[in-house]
């Protein structure tokens, strides 16, 4: 941790000599400060009589699934580049300082080993975020321990005009968003790295076909879309006070009204033509002409989760396939396993066609669920916020032991709203 301390304060005096913006400082400043209270809090804490990680003898960490550990404090001049990480969670300093411990007790040599099948799941920053847990030493001797020198060798910012969030208009944004110089970058981090691609590692998958649903918003849609715009306008000219209205707040608004408009205001009508209904369509569609197979299906939607006091999305199309008529006992939510021994309970009813329509969210639908045996269909109903998402959840049904050679996957979208906005952000992941 003093480590960092030092890190930081050569950081905070590089910005001083190239005289960057007074708000840079400050900010590294509190972390400086942040960082040497808790150093001081540690020293004087009076420990309980336990074991420590140093004494349990670990020499070697394996962690599955390290992106997870992406959002790591990053210090750096640029000040609202989206795609930089200025703000760390818990578990990743901790796994930080765990990865600095093994590497002074292994001198240099590999005492982790990472593994993920996104290490860059959301911004171009996690490569470097890699680099530091995995080769710290490395990027000092190449004089690229601060980010901003990183950056400036490997990383270009970008200027483009893009959809606003709000779905309406259009907005110029500064983004950290190109690579160069990359072979020599990836000369660097293959001297951590063994990278293997599906085509590298040509797999027994299904071919999947992807199919893109567009609905036009409802006129209530319009109407709510350019309220949202109305409020994005505020937010920006700064006429409420964040605690009142800020952009999370609309985008959260403009995700939920992508979805159903029902989810806005409860009142309104269940639009025939909404992308929620057409899901339902092309779920029973599929799930009658694979009967005889028992084929199974999956629906990800990461909003509107099952709720016994409101409306909500799981609740609506499970009522109208039973309407439909699919049988009750075939379709599950993931979020009716409490446990792993019930989880896997489901998992078992799924992979032999006993449920054949499961819906759930990523986060507890993507990674290890292996219920690929049977599985014919996909539905994307909402947008992920990471581009790592859309691979997880892909990569539930284009998978080793699927019994079906072709599978489709369906994405929905509702043209005109907060939809169109994050879909090309992810085609520009």
């Amino acid at each position: 941790m003093q480590e960092q301390v030092d890190e930081l304060v050569d950081a905070i005096q590089e910005m001083r000599d190239e005289h960057c913006e007074k708000f840079s400082i400050k900010q590294a400043e509190l972390k400086k400060k942040s960082l040497l209270e808790r150093l001081e809090s540690l020293q004087n804490e009076k420990t309980d009589d336990t074991i420590t990680f140093e004494q349990l003898g670990i020499d070697r960490l394996y962690v599955d699934e390290a992106h997870y550990y992406k959002n790591l404090f990053t210090y750096t001049k640029m000040q609202n580049i989206p795609g930089i990480s200025t703000t760390d969670a818990k578990k990743t300093t901790d796994m930080f300082e765990k990865c600095r411990y093994l590497n002074e007790i292994n001198h240099g040599k590999c005492g982790i080993v990472f593994s993920s099948g996104t290490p860059i799941s959301n911004s171009m920053c996690e490569l470097y975020t890699m680099q530091r847990y995995l080769q710290p030493d490395r990027l000092k001797e190449e004089g690229l321990g601060f980010f901003d020198s990183w950056a400036s060798n490997f990383g270009k910012t970008v200027t483009a005009v893009e959809l606003s969030p709000e779905g309406k208009g259009f907005r110029t944004k500064t983004r950290f968003a190109k690579f160069h110089n990359l072979p020599e970058l990836m000369a660097m981090f293959k001297e951590i790295a063994d990278i293997k691609t599906a085509d590298q590692l040509n797999l027994n998958v299904p071919d999947a076909e992807f199919i893109v649903t567009k609905v036009s918003a409802s006129d209530a849609q319009k109407e709510m879309v350019d309220a949202l715009a109305e409020r994005a306008k505020r937010v920006r000219e700064k006429l409420v006070e964040p605690e009142e209205d800020n952009m999370l707040k609309i985008t959260n608004d403009g995700r939920k009204l992508a979805l159903d408009q029902r989810l806005f205001n409860p009142d309104l009508p269940d639009d025939p033509d909404s992308k929620v209904n057409m899901c339902v369509k092309n779920v029973l569609d599929v799930y009658q002409s694979t009967k005889a197979q028992r084929s199974t299906q999956m629906i990800f939607c990461d909003q509107s989760t099952p709720s016994n006091d409101k409306f909500n999305v799981y609740d609506d199309i499970r009522e109208k396939l039973i309407n439909a008529g699919v049988k009750p006992e075939e379709i599950a939510f993931i979020q009716s396993a409490k446990n792993e021994k019930e989880k896997d309970a489901l998992f078992d009813k799924v992979r032999k066609g006993k449920v054949r329509i499961l819906l759930g969210s990523t986060v507890m639908m993507g990674t290890g669920t292996n219920v690929q045996d049977k599985l014919i269909a996909l539905h994307d109903l909402d947008v992920p916020w990471r581009p790592s998402d859309l691979e997880q959840r892909a990569g539930r049904i284009i998978r080793q032991g699927n019994e079906n050679k072709n599978v489709k996957i369906f994405r929905y979208v509702t043209e005109s709203t907060f939809d169109a906005f994050l879909w090309v952000r992810r085609e520009a992941a």
